[in-house]
Parts: structure tokens; sequence; C-alpha cells
């Protein structure tokens, strides 16, 4: 019996003329965002398949794309982050004419000066009434600090005030120059995420936790441990909770499961480090609650953990994707297409969630409405889509098998 032939994207998007740098699914299925190394963000529909919207978003190459709660957040290397208007597929009315609208270009609600020196993206942390949401404090957002590449600061959106500043800077007493200027010996950060776990005394409180991969291939854990102040500077209050080396080079990439148990990163090594979070605050030694995985493949630049946390895909220099169990590592698969580095990774939701808002259009009608003429069988096969964008300025659909309880 021959064996089955190798998996093809179900679609290609076609619409980036540079290399695709970032990626991003909406969290209810409908729109993949993509962003090249141009500056040009697209929306693309998962229902038509069809562009909603393409604007240069930035002068210069993309470092991250997000939507959030209506709107969409860009991060670039031309040391701006924005925060756009959102976008929905327009409203189709009977008999009205097949022929596609007019692109849209979102308005622009309000910006941010950043350091985008690292290539490393932003992380947001969406608050809830319970932590401290208010009007002008509904999300946190984490970025490299403004002068220093090591440090990290935290940003209120949409209030935009700096909360924290430099973090890193206490915990890193080694007198190393590191050539740019900053005494350090780890490097500059190249992937962070920011999150909170409860107070251990406090019922109703929690404290902030940013988990940052450097460039000397280590990843450190950073808590906020103060209560008397929710402002800090300098790194002040700042405090190394662990901190371990995997990889023999720089950290590429890191993603963080869904439910914060654990993270993965990939480097220019053939490594693939785990780190256990819940158990690492607890061990005497690090390495105790972390696994290295040797994948034989070095040069990995991206990865992504789908929303269930049990599989997770890797991007090759060589292009091609790999996928594997996050419990057990093993392959299940490698996927090829891309003849050039695999840029970035990005999972449908296995479990989509409704926007909070849903605006109306401007007939009286509500936007989304389309979405009903999918079927079951197809609203559930969009569930197990993974989507990759490479050097070579595509955009790769692929549908994936059900790998059960993998």
């Amino acid at each position: 019996m021959s064996a089955p032939p190798p998996p093809t994207p179900k679609h290609l998007i076609r619409s980036h003329a540079a290399q695709v740098n970032v990626l991003h699914i909406s969290n209810d299925n409908q729109r993949i965002y993509s962003g090249d190394a141009a500056g040009t963000v697209v929306v693309t529909s998962t229902r038509t398949l069809r562009a909603l919207a393409t604007w240069t978003a930035h002068a210069d190459g993309l470092l991250g794309v997000q939507e959030w709660e209506g709107r969409v957040i860009t991060h670039g290397r031309d040391n701006k982050l924005h925060v756009w208007e959102g976008m929905r597929e327009p409203v189709r009315s009977l008999g009205s004419s097949a022929a596609l609208p007019g692109l849209q270009t979102p308005a622009l609600c309000y910006s941010l000066d950043v350091n985008a020196l690292n290539y490393c993206r932003f992380s947001l942390m969406p608050l809830t009434e319970e932590s401290g949401r208010t009007e002008e404090r509904q999300a946190l957002l984490a970025v490299p600090n403004l002068v220093e590449s090591a440090y990290a600061d935290i940003w209120t959106l949409p209030g935009r005030q700096r909360l924290h500043a430099a973090i890193g800077k206490q915990g890193q007493d080694v007198p190393v120059l590191d050539g740019r200027g900053v005494r350090n010996a780890v490097g500059i950060i190249m992937s962070m995420h920011l999150s909170s776990v409860p107070h251990p005394n406090v019922p109703e409180r929690t404290r902030l936790r940013l988990l940052c991969g450097y460039e000397n291939g280590s990843v450190t854990m950073w808590g906020y441990t103060r209560d008397d102040k929710e402002v800090s500077i300098e790194g002040m209050g700042w405090e190394s909770l662990w901190t371990v080396r995997l990889h023999v080079e720089s950290v590429m990439a890191m993603a963080v499961s869904p439910d914060g148990s654990f993270a993965l990163s990939v480097s220019a090594d053939h490594l693939v480090g785990r780190y256990n979070i819940h158990e690492l605050e607890s061990v005497a030694d690090a390495k105790e609650a972390c696994t290295v995985y040797k994948t034989g493949r070095p040069g990995n630049g991206s990865i992504a953990i789908r929303d269930d946390g049990r599989i997770c895909a890797i991007g090759g220099w060589d292009g091609r994707i790999r996928l594997y169990s996050t419990k057990t590592f093993k392959s299940l698969g490698t996927l090829s297409y891309h003849k050039k580095n695999c840029q970035c990774l990005a999972f449908a939701r296995s479990q989509p969630r409704p926007l909070l808002t849903t605006p109306s259009s401007p007939d009286g009608g509500v936007e989304g409405d389309d979405e009903d003429e999918m079927t079951e069988g197809e609203k559930s096969e969009r569930t197990r889509w993974l989507v990759s964008g490479g050097q070579d300025s595509r955009v790769a659909i692929w549908s994936l098998m059900n790998f059960g309880k993998a």
C-alpha cells in the first residue's frame, strides 16, 4: 500500500509583495490578519477568503498584529505601536451585486512610541473588572524599554500610562557591557509574555508576571512583588523568580499555553525548550522543571501552540512546519510549502469566542450575518486551520486532521 500524498495548503493568500512577518486569527475565527516587511497589513475573511482591508500601517516591517475588543493593534519596526478601528465583512443585501466592495482602510485611534530595536513584538493582557479594569485601563501592554532593549516596560491601554519601567534592571547586576552600552550578561529581549497570578495573601488581588526570552538563550520569569505601589521605575519591585538557559543560541520565538501552565521556546539551534511554569517557582533547581527536546533540525524561527494546549507547530528556516504533541513531543507530521523561512504561525480557535459587541452596518443590519451561510461542517473544519507566513510573501492555510488526544 502506497503512502498517502503529502498534505498541501487548502488555500494560498497572495496579498503581500514582501515577506510575511506576523499572523493573527480573530477569536471568532472569521478574520486572518497578516503583516509584512514593508509595513502592509491585510485582513482576510475566512468565509470568502477575500481581503476585507489592506493598508500601509507602518513605515517599516511589522513585528506584531492582534485584534482586541473590536480594534486592531499593530506594532512596527518604525518604533510605533498603533491602535486602529476594527472592520467587519460588509453585509450583502438580497439582490445586491456580487462585485467586490472597495477594500476598507481603518481609522487610526491612537499611537504609542516604542523601541523596536529588538524585533520583539508586544504582549497584550486584557483586563477584567476583577483585575482592575477602568475606562483608561482596559488592558496592559508589555514592550521593550524605550531606552535599553534589555529591559521591559508595561503601559496601560487606552490611557497610555507607563506603569512599570525598566523591568529587569534591578535583577541584572553583572557588570558586563554587551556592546550597546547596556550592563547585562543576557543581551536584549527577544520575546515576552505578560500575565498575572492570584495574590498569595489577598484573594481579590493579582500579581503581574513577565516571561522574557533573551539573546543569550536564557528565559527569565519576572514578578512584581510590591503591594504598596502599583507604579514602578528603574525595575524596582520586580524580582527574578527563576532563570534557566536551555539554548546555546538566541531565543528566536516563544509561546505560552493558553492556561499559562507551560511555555515553549525555539532558537537557531536544534533544541526546543519546555518550561513547566507552575512548577518552576517551587523547585530548587529550575532545570528540574524544564525539558529539552532535540528535533534534529537546526534553525527554527517561529512557534505556535493550539488553544487546547495539546499541539504545537514550529516553523523552520528551511520553510517547513513541523507539528508535535506538547505532552510527549512526538512528531505529528511535517507541512511543506514555503521555499524559504517560515516566519510566523497561527492556529484557529478550536472553541471560537464571539465578539463582545457586534457592530451594526450602515443600513441597520448586523454585520457578520453571512457567517450563517457556512455549514456546520465548514465551521468545524475551520477550527482545525493552521496559517503560516513565509519569506516567499505567501500566506498558506492548512486544514489539519483531528489528532484526537495527541
